[in-house]
């Protein structure tokens, strides 16, 4: 059944979009510090809620009752984005961001990403690329 047009009925309008021929497109996502404008689908850090492209981010699924590293993006169930980075990791704990993003009731286990995180943390500091790049910097004189 439609409701009748008139005075009586106000439109609702969308309260992002400006109107149905031009719209905001939220395909295009600027993070905050990056220069570049990324296009594609967007993703939410739940430890500092930047929104950011997911190739960017860690995606976390909870399995009985721990939240887990799902690095290949193919574990099944509900999953949370955060950055690879021990900060946004300890503020979305301190925010009890997990259980919210999950929907589950009370603490969860967060051990085996901290694990993780750590073992890139690792990888990337001492990485042989940063090794060989370093070798590379020759003084031309």
């Amino acid at each position: 059944m439609r409701r009748p047009a008139g005075p009586l009925r106000r439109a609702r309008r969308h309260p992002v979009r400006l109107n149905r021929q031009q719209g905001i497109d939220f395909s295009v996502v600027q993070r905050r510090g990056s220069d570049l404008t990324h296009i594609g689908p967007v993703r939410t850090c739940i430890g500092c809620r930047a929104r950011t492209l997911p190739s960017e981010l860690l995606r976390v699924v909870v399995v009985d009752g721990a939240v887990v590293p799902d690095t290949r993006r193919r574990l099944p169930g509900r999953g949370a984005w955060l950055h690879p980075d021990p900060d946004c990791l300890r503020n979305a704990e301190k925010r009890r961001a997990f259980p919210r993003a999950f929907r589950v009731q009370g603490p969860l286990d967060v051990d085996r990403v901290r694990g993780h995180l750590a073992q890139v943390g690792k990888e990337v500091a001492g990485s042989p690329r940063d090794q060989q790049e370093a070798r590379k910097q020759v003084d031309p004189s």
